[in-house]
C-alpha cells in the first residue's frame, strides 16, 4: 500500500544545465539528494545520437543498440552527467531547435529525455532547475515558475517524473510580460531577432477570456518564444510554452491564426491516437477561427469568406484519418466541426455546444475518432447525421 503523497518523505532531484555554444552542445546533470530514493531511471535515448559522455555515481547501463540506458543510483547523494547536442537540423535547412554564440533555443524534453522512473516507496521527488549560462548571455525563460535567478521549480502532476519539458530560451533576450487572469504569460525572443512581441502580447489579451472560457484551465505560467530565419516557419506548442516564428502573421490572410491554434494546443492538451490526428488539429484550428470571432475580431462576412476558402483548400479530401494531419484535411476537419457544433446545438435546444465536446476531450488521456463521437453523440442524445461521413471511416 503506498503512503499517501502528504506523508511521503521529500527528496530534492535537482537539474543544471551549462550551455556550450563553442560545441553546439548543453551539458546535463541530475543529482538526487538521497539514491536510495530510486531504484532505477531508464531513458529513452532516441536514435539521433543526440546524447553522449554518460558518468554515473552508481551503475549506468546503456543498450547494444544505444537507444535506452538506465540509471541505478548510488546510496547518498548521487550525480548522473551527460552531454545533449542542442541544434536539431530539419531536411529543409529549417531547425526546430537552435544554439548560436549570442542564444540558445530548444525543448526541455530533449535536454531531459523521457524516462521510466521506479521509485521507493513513500518517497516524493522535489524537483528544480538550475541555469549556469555563458559570459555575456543576460538571461533564461522557460514556462516553469522561477524560485531564484536562472532557477525554476518543475512541478507536473500528470507525470511520475517532473522533468523540464517545454520551450526554453536563454542568451542575450528582449521580453515582455503580462499577467492574463491568473496566468504570468511572457513573450521572449532573442535581441534582432524580429519577433513583434508587444503584438502577440495584445492578441493573446484580446483572445483570452474566450479561451478560458472554453478550456477552463488557468496555468501558473506561459511562455511564448519566437526566432526568425532558418527556425521553422511555423508554430509548435510544447507544456506552458509555444514557439512562434518571428515572420508568420498573428493572423493569416485565410483568416486562421497559428498563435491561437498553438494556444489551444497548450491550454486543451487535446491528445489523439488510434489515427485520430484530425480531432486534435482541426480542434486548435476550429478555435483558431472561432475565438477570433468571438472576440470580436471577425465580421460574419469574413467568416463565411473564410468558410468558402476552406472549402476550396479541402475539397480533394476523402478522409480525415491518418496519423498526421496535412493542411486540407485540417481544413476539411474545421468545416466538419462547424456543421457538429451547429448540430450540437439544434438538437440539445442550445444547452450544449462544441465547446461542451472539446471540454469532454479534455479529460481523456488520449482521444480516438471513436471516443469524438461517443461524446458528441451523448451530448446530442442520438446518432449525429454530421458525424455519419465516409470521411470518419
Amino acid at each position: 500500500m503506498c503512503a499517501p503523497v502528504w506523508a511521503a518523505k521529500k527528496i530534492d532531484l535537482d537539474y543544471q544545465v551549462r550551455f556550450v555554444p563553442e560545441a553546439d552542445q548543453a551539458e546535463v546533470s541530475l543529482t538526487l539528494e538521497d539514491g536510495k530514493a530510486v531504484r532505477s531511471l531508464r531513458f529513452d535515448l532516441g536514435d539521433k545520437g543526440y546524447y553522449s559522455d554518460f558518468k554515473a555515481d552508481g551503475h549506468w547501463q546503456q543498450d547494444t543498440d544505444g537507444l535506452h540506458g538506465t540509471w541505478n543510483p548510488a546510496d547518498g547523494k548521487s550525480r548522473l552527467s551527460y552531454r545533449v547536442k542542442v541544434s536539431h537540423p530539419r531536411d529543409n535547412g529549417r531547425f526546430d531547435a537552435r544554439m548560436t554564440p549570442d542564444w540558445a533555443l530548444l525543448r526541455g524534453d530533449d535536454l531531459v529525455p523521457s524516462a521510466e522512473l521506479d521509485q521507493a516507496q513513500g518517497t516524493e521527488l522535489v524537483s528544480r532547475l538550475q541555469f549556469e549560462l555563458p559570459k555575456g548571455w543576460k538571461s533564461v525563460e522557460t514556462g516553469w515558475p522561477r524560485v531564484g535567478k536562472n532557477r525554476f521549480r518543475i512541478d507536473n502532476p500528470s507525470r511520475l517524473l517532473d522533468r523540464p519539458t517545454g520551450w526554453i530560451l536563454a542568451g542575450q533576450l528582449g521580453t515582455r510580460r503580462a499577467r492574463l487572469g491568473e496566468t504570468e504569460v511572457t513573450v521572449a525572443a532573442p535581441v534582432g531577432e524580429g519577433l513583434r512581441r508587444m503584438d502577440v502580447l495584445t492578441l493573446l489579451t484580446f483572445v483570452w477570456p474566450e479561451v478560458q472560457a472554453v478550456f477552463p484551465r488557468d496555468p501558473g505560467k506561459l511562455l511564448v518564444v519566437g526566432a526568425g530565419n532558418p527556425m521553422w516557419r511555423g508554430g509548435l506548442s510544447g507544456p506552458n510554452s509555444l514557439f512562434m516564428h518571428a515572420d508568420r502573421p498573428l493572423v493569416s490572410e485565410n483568416g486562421t491564426s497559428s498563435l491561437v491554434h498553438e494556444l489551444v494546443h497548450v491550454f486543451s492538451g487535446i491528445r489523439d491516437t488510434d489515427g485520430s490526428d484530425w480531432v486534435s488539429e482541426g480542434i486548435a484550428e476550429y478555435y483558431a477561427i472561432e475565438l477570433l470571432r468571438r472576440a470580436g475580431g471577425m465580421s460574419e462576412d469574413r467568416y463565411q469568406q473564410v468558410r468558402e476558402s476552406l472549402g476550396k483548400w479541402s475539397r480533394k479530401v476523402t478522409s480525415l484519418r491518418g496519423e498526421q494531419a496535412s493542411g486540407p484535411v485540417t481544413a476539411r476537419a474545421v468545416l466538419l466541426l462547424q456543421d457538429l457544433d451547429r448540430e450540437i446545438r439544434q438538437r440539445s435546444q442550445k444547452r450544449y455546444s462544441l465547446d461542451d465536446v472539446a471540454r469532454g476531450l479534455m479529460r481523456l488521456d488520449k482521444v480516438s475518432t471513436k471516443e469524438f463521437i461517443e461524446i458528441s453523440e451523448d451530448l446530442m442524445g442520438g446518432p449525429s447525421k454530421v458525424l455519419d461521413t465516409p470521411l470518419l471511416k
